[in-house]
């Protein structure tokens, strides 16, 4: 194992009786906490001289002036000593608190965003000259290195340091020393982790935006292959009227346009840089706010320092737009599911997005299309959660701040995961044309096109509403369909009716609603052609 000031703990014990200084042993109890924390943690074999924990505490209790052997008691000091904002404590933090304050274990997934934005703020610090250039260098160059260490899964996070921000300072003051605590000038914990949290919902924006345009993508072209393709439409989950297959999947792409539309005006609103705002009331310093906009790719800055801190606005607009995208997502699951059933029967699930029963040979289930249904209620749980932190909280920053990252990571990856598995699953889907349009004018689904034709012929809509209404009773009380009907038949119904009655079908039913937006052929081919129009403007943006 490669030597460490931990390892000089027999040195320092000494030089601490010849009269060492301060600084000095400092270097080694920071290093020797490292020690300890990593032999508990598995990741060193033995303590320095192969010591025993106690041993080796007592070896620190002498350099650093305490009588006492207690483990208690040493592991006190030297967490004071190593705690960045520990100046005004002389007591240590309880190893309970220590474990429940930190956040480590979920908001090192910012640590990209925390390093792009303290570079940021060091290079405007040198511009200003309210840090040395040299200084800036060093700082740059480190900030870059621990970021590599990172991607490399080598880095070692200590919760001892509590979050990303003091885990990223605390290993650039052992790179580089001295300089590192000029990084922290004009900057509080408060405004970073609001600037990390901006940029994060914005990288998540695009990359949901990006999802979003994968799943129109694939209704659009599943549309192109089933234009076609006839089904009954449905209201109160009863067959209705005949509909295009094509259509209906549009439906779902139109709703997934207005949730890429929200996606993209959430990224508007997180778009604003807070970083500057210090605590809570501004910095002393003369920074240029404008400066690091402009490095992290703002597009203003935050105009209230109270508001730029505690604003976590930006992170309910994603949570809102994620759980109503999730919500059309579920929707679509469950007629996916409908549609595989034997019971419906309009579409054959590909065995790669389906599972089997462990005792029922014969099952074919729509686990995929159930998934993304049932994580929809995650998504609209995090939401709840959002709002509800943040509905108690006064002004300005507070603790529960801490609370807004593990839902929202959820989230972010629920619905990353989800829409890329449903619009891979859609190409796969085979319809059963032939069973689609057999349905698609069965339980008398041509009724209203039987009373459109006595409305057009001037007879009172609401008339010819009941003497179909009055047909379709009888046909079920005599066990008949529209299609045994004669000519007799319907005027006995009413009078109005002539020869070309019998006509009525599937092919009129569809070509009669050609009016913009409706399930007509030429119709749903003009939809088509917008919704293609409309995601390739988006995409090339």
């Amino acid at each position: 194992m490669t030597n460490t000031p931990a390892d000089n703990l027999d040195l320092t014990v000494r030089r601490k009786r010849l009269g060492v200084t301060q600084r000095q042993i400092g270097a080694v109890l920071g290093a020797a906490v490292s020690a300890i924390s990593d032999f508990e943690n598995g990741h060193r074999d033995t303590l320095p001289h192969a010591r025993g924990r106690r041993e080796y505490l007592s070896a620190l209790d002498e350099i650093s002036g305490k009588s006492g052997t207690a483990d208690v008691d040493a592991d006190a000091n030297t967490a004071a000593e190593q705690k960045l904002w520990g100046g005004r404590f002389e007591g240590a933090t309880d190893e309970l608190v220590e474990a429940y304050n930190a956040s480590i274990d979920f908001d090192r997934r910012l640590y990209r965003e925390d390093i792009e934005g303290s570079i940021a703020h060091a290079k405007m610090l040198a511009q200003q000259e309210i840090i040395g250039a040299e200084d800036c260098t060093a700082i740059v160059e480190g900030l870059l290195a621990i970021r590599d260490e990172i991607d490399a899964g080598e880095f070692r996070f200590r919760i001892d340091r509590e979050d990303i921000h003091l885990n990223i300072e605390g290993a650039l003051a052992e790179r580089i020393g001295e300089a590192a605590g000029r990084l922290h000038t004009a900057r509080s914990r408060n405004d970073q982790i609001a600037t990390d949290m901006r940029l994060f919902v914005r990288a998540a924006c695009d990359e949901a935006a990006t999802r979003l345009c994968e799943m129109r993508g694939a209704l659009i072209a599943l549309a192109d292959v089933e234009a076609s393709t006839v089904m009954p439409g449905y209201t109160h989950l009863q067959r209705a009227q005949p509909i295009l297959l094509a259509h209906h999947l549009l439906a779902y792409e139109a709703m997934f346009a207005r949730d890429t539309a929200r996606i993209m005006q959430t990224r508007a609103r997180a778009n604003v840089l807070p970083l500057g705002a210090g605590a809570l009331a501004g910095v002393t310093y003369p920074i240029d706010r404008d400066f690091v906009a402009r490095e992290l790719g703002f597009d203003s800055v935050a105009g209230n320092s109270l508001d730029a801190v505690s604003d976590r606005d930006f992170v309910v607009d994603f949570h809102s737009a994620a759980a109503l995208a999730m919500v059309h997502l579920s929707r679509m699951a469950e007629e996916v599911i409908l549609w595989s059933t034997a019971e419906f029967g309009f579409a054959k699930l590909d065995d790669a997005f389906s599972t089997g029963s462990s005792i029922m040979p014969q099952k074919k289930n729509p686990d995929v299309a159930e998934l993304a249904r049932g994580k929809s209620a995650r998504v609209l749980g995090n939401l709840v959660q959002a709002l509800t932190l943040i509905k108690g909280q006064p002004l300005a920053y507070n603790k529960d701040m801490q609370e807004d990252k593990e839902s929202l990571f959820d989230t972010v990856d629920t619905f990353f995961i989800s829409f890329a598995v449903m619009s891979a699953m859609l190409p796969t889907l085979k319809f059963n044309a032939e069973r689609g349009a057999e349905m698609a004018v069965a339980d008398f689904a041509l009724a209203t096109d039987v009373a459109d034709y006595l409305a057009k012929r001037g007879v009172p809509f609401r008339e010819a509403h009941a003497a179909v209404g009055a047909l379709i009773a009888q046909c079920e009380r005599e066990g008949k369909i529209f299609d045994d009907l004669t000519l007799s038949d319907y005027r006995e119904a009413h009078e109005a009716f002539e020869e070309d009655v019998l006509a009525i079908g599937l092919d009129s039913s569809l070509a009669a609603r050609a009016a913009e937006g409706g399930t007509a052929p030429e119709a749903v081919a003009a939809q088509l052609a917008a919704a293609h129009t409309r995601l390739d403007a988006e995409r090339a943006q």
